[in-house]
């Protein structure tokens, strides 16, 4: 019966918190600020502790995650429906490097170390710090690098070269099954699709690892043998 009583309450805690990470959003998922954090943090604390303890029914699992959620939602409101309690309850971004200069004050405030922002540039490709202009510490605890001039990457605008308009990729196969809502969007039939596999060398839809279809190129067919080949050839290459 122990195991029963625990599969019951991981039953319904998964479910409540599913039901309530999709009512909050993906601020939940991506962890946007500490209180978000410390949130989630909270909600799968409930479900954790609730299961070892007897005393702890479904009803007040659901009771507890239901007030949480709703205090989470209501401080979410206030952050959208009035800016003034965003510094308070999301925190704001802080300038640490500005005009190529280290704001020791803003890294004591931000309680960071040299080697923490030294790691977080890094991760910017900006390895060394003449090479920044400006570094802004987000509320999430990410950076975001304005680099100098100098060490800018140059883009085909500064060239003059003239660029093809932006596309996105669709797969509309994947793991051996066609992705319906994709071929829609894309305004093919099965016909079609089976047509451009079988100049692929795909005969069948269950032979494909990954298709992804581009606009103004040729549809691009991984087949699982192909896969298993490029896996020995790099097994063989590691001797």
């Amino acid at each position: 019966m122990d195991y029963l009583h625990m599969a019951f309450e991981l039953i319904i805690g998964y479910s409540a918190l599913l039901a309530v990470t999709k009512f909050l959003g993906k601020s939940q998922i991506t962890q946007i600020t500490a209180f978000d954090f410390i949130s989630a943090l909270i909600l799968g604390e409930f479900v954790g502790n609730a299961m070892y303890d007897r005393n702890v029914t479904a009803g007040k699992i659901l009771f507890s995650i239901f007030i949480w959620g709703l205090l989470i939602y209501i401080t979410e409101w206030l952050t959208q429906k009035y800016r003034r309690t965003r510094p308070l309850l999301e925190g704001g971004p802080s300038i640490i490097i500005h005009n190529g200069y280290i704001d020791y004050q803003a890294l004591k405030k931000n309680r960071m170390d040299l080697d923490q922002l030294k790691h977080l540039l890094r991760s910017k490709d900006v390895f060394s710090i003449q090479e920044c202009a400006f570094a802004i510490l987000e509320t999430d605890g990410t950076i975001s690098v304005v680099k100098k001039p100098d060490y800018d990457y140059v883009t085909k605008k500064d060239l003059n070269i003239p660029s093809p308009p932006a596309e996105i990729a669709v797969s509309i196969i994947s793991d051996g099954e066609i992705v319906e809502d994709n071929l829609r969007l894309i305004g093919w039939s099965k016909e079609q699709l089976m047509e451009q596999l079988k100049m692929q060398g795909a005969n069948d839809v269950k032979e494909v690892l990954y298709a992804e279809w581009k606009a103004n190129t040729p549809l691009h067919v991984q087949t699982y043998a192909g896969n298993k080949r490029a896996e020995k050839k790099a097994s063989l290459s590691s001797f």
